[in-house]
């Protein structure tokens, strides 16, 4: 019989025993990229990119900004319990940079507060969400000290897909009910299959986005009901899209080498926009049957384009 090996304690420890200060201290800290990406990954956010910290917003500084590749995020952030005067200042600075996400982390929070940003979360437009995370410092006897985001507060994304598909079925046509039923249920099948790919909220639109990790470009997904068709698409936007769409274009044996299938370069000269695409024809979404062959595809293609062209979307100038 071996005996067991020696066992430490997990033990707790303040804040302020890594950072003294919440301006000089705690927020350059979390501001760094590798702390971003963890708190995006406690979050279930596909990427938090830094835009600047103590951001002005008119007379007030907002600890950091961020985008999460397609829109503004607001990070608030406590060394201590939370308190009304923040409360008032995630509003505030949300409003002023027309935020679509609010993350407020702090040593604790008030049951008031969770209870704030949850009615929040119910009852503001399907596009705007809060969280509340709580940041912790644990330590093993006298190893480094390791942080944890604890997310107390989230969007109810199931309870919204819910009240979406009510109003889809209320206010929307045929098509567009279908479109939601089917994006619904795409994002589940990816949730499963695919967890690194984290979609936008499923809507009745003939699209559904997610992030590529830079403003001006998504990686989306499309139907065309008319023509029966599915499509996986790097959509590039904004007044650099003709640019950026001419330097993948450079790489385009490369990309397609490593894809193992050929894109439609789609330039489209008449507009501000450009698209690389992967179609799939023949693809009818009211055959519910073939639901499940059509997410296989849109998985598959997802998952390769999202591998492939990630890095060199983000090594654009």
């Amino acid at each position: 019989m071996t005996n067991p090996p020696p066992l430490s304690k997990l033990k707790r420890v303040p804040l302020r025993e890594a950072w003294k200060h919440e301006a000089s201290d705690f927020t350059p800290w979390l501001a760094e990229d590798d702390n971003l990406q963890a708190l995006a990954e406690a979050l279930g956010i596909s990427e938090l990119e830094l835009v600047a910290t103590e951001h002005l917003v008119g007379d007030f500084k907002l600890d950091i900004l961020c985008t999460d590749g397609d829109q503004q995020v607001v990070i608030e952030n406590q060394l201590a319990e939370t308190d009304h005067r923040h409360l008032g200042q995630i509003l505030t600075y949300a409003a002023g940079v027309d935020a679509r996400k609010v993350i407020w982390v702090a040593e604790s929070f008030r049951t008031e507060h969770i209870a704030a940003l949850q009615y929040l979360n119910v009852n503001t437009t399907e596009d705007l969400s809060f969280f509340a995370v709580q940041i912790e410092l644990w330590q093993i006897g006298d190893s480094p000290l390791a942080p944890k985001f604890e997310v107390v507060a989230k969007p109810n994304n199931w309870a919204r897909a819910g009240r979406e598909q009510a109003r889809a079925a209320s206010t929307n046509s045929p098509t567009k009910q279908l479109q939601l039923k089917f994006w619904t249920a795409l994002v589940e099948h990816l949730a499963k299959a695919a967890p690194q790919i984290r979609p936008a909220k499923p809507g009745p639109y003939h699209w559904l986005n997610t992030s590529m990790g830079r403003s001006g470009i998504g990686l989306n997904i499309t139907v065309n009901t008319r023509e029966e068709r599915l499509g996986v698409e790097l959509y590039l936007s904004g007044s650099e899209a003709k640019q950026r769409f001419a330097q993948l274009l450079l790489l385009k044996d490369e990309i397609e080498a490593a894809l193992g299938f050929t894109l439609d370069w789609q330039q489209l000269p008449n507009k501000t926009a450009s698209r690389i695409a992967s179609w799939c024809n023949d693809a009818s979404l009211e055959d519910e049957t073939r639901w499940g062959e059509y997410q296989t595809w849109l998985t598959q293609s997802l998952v390769a384009m999202e591998q492939v062209l990630r890095p060199r979307v983000r090594s654009l100038p």
